[in-house]
């Protein structure tokens, strides 16, 4: 299970062999399909709930609310499904360095300097992009590379169920409106399982990004080791450092709402029931937001990595080393 768990991501994130970088994406497609259609079921809740405020009857309005709140959580879900897809059509063409491996020595300087920078001994330095690292071979990946590379998958699987499940318990949710206990306990396995599938999709679109950024340490390893050039890579900011506690707080936050959700389930007593609905609302949006600024220093690493790759080109094609 484990080697299943680990290959699986890895293949659907690998061109094809003899893949073509022209060609069109699938991926993109797919993403964007998905993106309209999460647009479409938001549209949809609208109108009902619209409707819904027309309705004088509270019976009716209460399961329109119901119903119309799975579906609006699965809408979001939908996009952020649609927003992976695109991320592993990145990290496919991510892996196309062949180009660049087989470009780039036409550019490269050959001067005295250049064998003589070949042979500077390992260690750290400092660049205007920040501290690197400078060894004689592809950097190891770390360990979060590791587990955002094996992770990612699973976290998309486990979200989208965990969505799917609480847009079906919204439809009993609605249909049991007018049972005040039994609406209680479906309302929150709902809001309990639905902003748990969030909170994995938003971490496996954060595993995605942490992908893309262990494909660029990785890709440019090889590059620079084809070139036989010291391997020079950029050492890990505090973005990204932030980027991984960030990530992290917030799905712990998103676990524990979904178990407070539970636990309130089982409660009897109306005042109890409502004083934890009540900030239990802004404490699962909290993990949302906890897992969206993530994903902000995430795609701010990653302009910082470019940056420094860009200057690492340019670098070898003038001075060669």
């Amino acid at each position: 299970m484990a080697t299943i768990s680990t290959a699986l991501p890895r293949t659907l994130t690998r061109p094809r062999e003899n893949a073509d970088y022209r060609s069109r994406s699938g991926h993109r497609t797919l993403g964007l399909a998905l993106g309209v259609l999460g647009v479409g079921l938001a549209t949809i809740t609208l109108i009902a709930n619209l409707t819904a405020a027309a309705d004088t009857g509270a019976a009716g309005r209460a399961a329109t609310l119901a119903w119309s709140f799975g579906l609006t959580t699965t809408a979001f879900a939908v996009i952020k499904f649609g927003i992976a897809v695109i991320l592993v059509g990145i990290l496919v063409r991510l892996w196309l360095v062949d180009s660049v491996t087989t470009a780039l020595p036409a550019l490269k300087a050959e001067t005295d300097a250049a064998v003589a920078n070949a042979a500077l001994a390992q260690g750290t330095t400092t660049t205007a992009h920040g501290r690197t690292t400078v060894t004689a071979d592809e950097p190891r990946p770390l360990f979060i590379d590791r587990m955002a590379q094996a992770l990612w998958a699973p976290m998309l699987a486990m979200g989208a169920m965990a969505v799917v499940a609480g847009l079906i318990v919204s439809l009993f949710w609605s249909g049991a409106a007018a049972d005040g206990s039994s609406a209680t306990t479906l309302a929150a396995w709902t809001q309990g399982l639905q902003f748990l599938g969030e909170a994995m999709l938003l971490g496996s679109i954060s595993f995605l990004l942490g992908s893309i950024l262990a494909g660029l340490r990785s890709g440019g390893g090889q590059v620079q080791v084809s070139l036989g050039v010291p391997v020079t890579t950029l050492r890990m900011p505090l973005t990204a450092k932030a980027f991984v506690g960030l990530m992290m707080t917030g799905m712990m936050v998103s676990i524990a709402q979904f178990v407070i959700y539970l636990w309130a389930a089982t409660q009897t007593d109306a005042v109890t029931i409502a004083a934890n609905f009540a900030w239990l609302g802004p404490f699962r949006e909290l993990g949302l937001g906890l897992l969206l600024a993530g994903i902000v220093l995430a795609l701010a690493t990653i302009a910082k990595v470019l940056a420094f790759q860009f200057w690492r080109i340019g670098r070898i094609i003038e001075t060669g080393s």
